[in-house]
């Protein structure tokens, strides 16, 4: 935010200075009526200011593609390596929550690579909840790996099922947040069509007879 705010004093100044050469210019140089110089400072004044202004846009949204960009890469590359891990570990049930959190995991970044809008109301999935999940998923196959046979190893491995259970359920609910506002804007769109079908006689038809 105070970058943002030194950014457009530096084109007030920049653009403030550009209106004044071409008002000295023209007034104290060429000998031209002030009125006229200043509306020539004017137009370089409004001119600089758009043109500094725009290059500022310009570059905020480069920053926010890249940032998408570089977002979902990370994001398809730790969903990839949890779909490798599905066919490695041992557990049924675990094998089938993997694949649902993964699959889930494919429409959240479907969505915000198409949305790229609902990016920040995904942002706590795609900074700590992926990445923890492969991180625990891979810790959970070595360890499975190694075939030691120790109540606190099968205490974790136990904990580590039920983790996963939970993590794909609120991959689910992080899906469906992200539809919420989508469901509300549509579904006050069909109450207002329903009003308006209502009002033109349209509120008890069951079949449309054509012939």
């Amino acid at each position: 935010m105070k970058k943002e705010g030194n950014d457009e004093i530096f084109n007030g100044i920049i653009s403030a200075a550009l209106g004044g050469v071409f008002f000295a210019v023209p007034y104290l140089v060429l000998d031209t009526s002030i009125l006229l110089s200043l509306g020539i400072g004017a137009i370089a004044f409004g001119a600089g200011n758009l043109v500094f202004s725009n290059k500022g846009l310009k570059e905020k949204k480069t920053s926010t593609t890249d940032n998408l960009y570089n977002v979902l890469n990370k994001a398809k590359s730790n969903n990839a390596q949890i779909y490798s891990i599905i066919n490695k570990v041992e557990n049924k049930d675990l094998r089938k929550n993997i694949s649902e959190l993964h699959e889930t995991a494919s429409k959240i970044i479907d969505t915000v690579s198409k949305k790229p809008e609902k990016l920040q109301k995904a942002k706590t999935f795609f900074e700590y909840y992926l990445p923890v999940t492969l991180k625990i998923l891979t810790k959970y196959d070595d360890i499975e790996n190694q075939e030691l046979d120790d109540e606190e190893i099968k205490k974790f491995m136990k904990n580590t099922e039920d983790m996963i259970s939970k993590i794909e359920k609120a991959f689910k609910a992080q899906l469906a947040n992200l539809y919420q506002s989508d469901i509300i804007d549509t579904d006050a769109e069909i109450k207002v069509f329903g009003q308006m079908l209502n009002a033109e006689g349209f509120d008890d038809i069951k079949d449309f007879n054509i012939k």
